[in-house]
């Protein structure tokens, strides 16, 4: 029978005004890999901070107990010390160092200290065919994908003698192939003995790899399920408390006449200027449809929304956009705004939101003369309509004076939305609306699509989801290496059309 290597127990922490965990119990056991689910805000990152010592012993109540001996460590270095180690969602490497450079930051081999770097670059080399990479260590950390920077972290941690492995939606900003082989290098290491714990929001991933699932919800345990009882529907209905029969709203699309029209639209490079990005696409989107944008990752649907959004993305654009059959001058995002177009960008923490600002500010930023006189912004204006949009899309906060960089990752997406919304768009690009995000949130975020595709609003999802795209939209594109490969009715569609018509370039032409 294997052993307990980690017991927390009757974790109890508390922020101002909330309390993040009120008695959480986990015990994992040696050589598993044991999934932490939730809901964005239940606990599940604020619990393996306290683990981690990124929340030091003495600012949370409860007890830690790994391998047997209490611990109460002070900071991250503790727990490292001893084999526990975290990699966060967000990638703590240094674009501009090597990947030696970064393994080993602060923990060089050293002699008479001068840091001997053909014995680090030597153990680098031995860490990374761990984890499957043959990069040369000396490769700086910029000019590798978010994929293999992924494995780096992974190798950063072997470097420290890991015995406890903690990743956090390791596989979120990951192509379906990447997420596929980090999967499997977690089962190898569980094959060679190793203990994890992941944190993901991908319940299919969870149903993969994990040999018990503890689902935590508002800051309490809510059940641990063994292999034998965990399904995608028994860990939703603990998640949120509820049954989602239906994963996705249910729709009756009233499509009008086309509104928004893209033809012969070609993007290069910003940098690479031979490179030609984006070639000769044609688009459309009717009244109150919802289009999707379905492709690997690399097919150039960030690139090609982000030219079209004020030519924030590439250089030499041609092609003509027009609304209402009207030509549109999209040269600057400004134009793009006062043209009724909205983009909503897959990176809300770096381009969509002031993360040390209120959610006040951030929803009337793209709107400020709709809460301003005469250039004087109203602040009695400017609340009423940040407490509208917060109860319209359901933002859980304190109060609109919560900085958004404490929101849960749900709750900043719907903060993001209500910026756009409030800039009343009559076209809405929705770049990965739900990246990151639980199934409770998600449902929340299609619900807002679904009334505002009701409303006449012409929307584009961009997903690398394909259920989420099937299930959400009447129409879908398929791009892959910057060109439409195909098009197709969702009614008509299916994951393995989709994947055909990206591998094939062919397509079913909707009617």
């Amino acid at each position: 029978m294997a052993s307990t290597i980690l017991e927390m127990r009757d974790i109890t922490k508390t922020f101002p005004g909330v309390k993040a965990l009120s008695n959480v119990n986990l015990s994992v056991e040696e050589g598993e890999i044991h999934a932490i689910v939730g809901e964005n805000g239940a606990g599940k990152s604020t619990l393996m901070k306290v683990l981690s010592g990124v929340y030091p012993s003495g600012t949370y109540d409860g007890q830690i107990i790994f391998r047997g001996q209490e611990c109460n460590f002070k900071g991250i270095h503790d727990s490292e010390h001893i084999g526990i180690v975290i990699i966060h969602q967000e990638l703590a490497l240094v674009p501009m160092l090597s990947i030696t450079e970064n393994i080993f930051l602060g923990n060089e081999h050293a002699s008479y200290g001068v840091i001997d770097w053909d014995a680090n670059e030597a153990r680098t080399a031995a860490l990374l065919k761990k984890v499957g990479l043959n990069e040369d260590p000396k490769t700086l950390i910029t000019n590798i994908g978010v994929g293999k920077q992924q494995l780096v972290e992974i190798a950063k941690a072997l470097s420290k003698e890991v015995k406890l492995l903690i990743l956090d939606e390791p596989t979120a900003s990951l192509s379906e192939r990447d997420s596929q082989a980090l999967l499997d290098l977690l089962l190898e290491f569980k094959r060679q003995g190793m203990t994890s714990i992941l944190i993901s929001h991908k319940l299919n991933e969870v149903n993969r790899v994990a040999d018990k699932v503890t689902v935590i919800r508002d800051g309490r345990t809510i059940e641990t399920l063994p292999r034998k009882d965990i399904s995608e529907d028994r860990i939703i209905t603990s998640m949120v408390g509820r049954s989602l029969d239906d994963r996705y709203p249910p729709r009756e699309p009233q499509i009008g006449e086309v509104i928004f029209e893209v033809k012969d639209w070609s993007v290069y490079h910003p940098i690479h200027a031979e490179r030609q990005v984006i070639k000769n696409v044609n688009l459309n989107v009717r009244k109150g449809e919802v289009v999707g944008i379905a492709g690997l990752m690399g097919a150039g649907r960030t690139e090609f929304a982000m030219s079209l959004f004020g030519r924030s993305y590439g250089r030499h654009i041609t092609g003509e956009v027009s609304l209402h059959g009207k030509p549109l001058d999209l040269s600057s995002v400004s134009k793009a705004v006062e043209n009724r177009i909205a983009y909503v960008t897959e990176d809300r923490k770096t381009y969509g939101l002031n993360l040390i600002d209120h959610i006040k500010h951030n929803v009337t930023l793209a709107n400020l003369s709709g809460v301003s006189s005469r250039g004087v912004i109203d602040d009695m204006r400017e609340m009423s309509v940040a407490n509208d949009y917060r109860k319209k899309t359901n933002i859980r906060a304190s109060s609109v004076y919560q900085l958004t960089g404490n929101l849960s990752g749900g709750n900043q997406q719907k903060v993001v939305l209500s910026k756009w919304l409030f800039a009343d768009p009559e076209v809405l690009i929705l770049d990965e609306p739900t990246r990151g995000i639980d199934v409770g949130a998600k449902y929340e975020i299609y619900t807002i699509i679904a009334r505002l595709a009701a409303e006449g609003k012409a929307i584009i999802v961009i997903s690398s989801e394909m259920p989420e795209l099937l299930g959400i939209t009447d129409r879908i594109y398929v791009m892959n290496e910057g060109r439409i490969v195909g098009e197709m009715a969702a009614s008509d569609a299916s994951q393995e059309k989709i994947m055909r018509a990206i591998v094939r370039g062919e397509g079913k032409k909707a009617s």
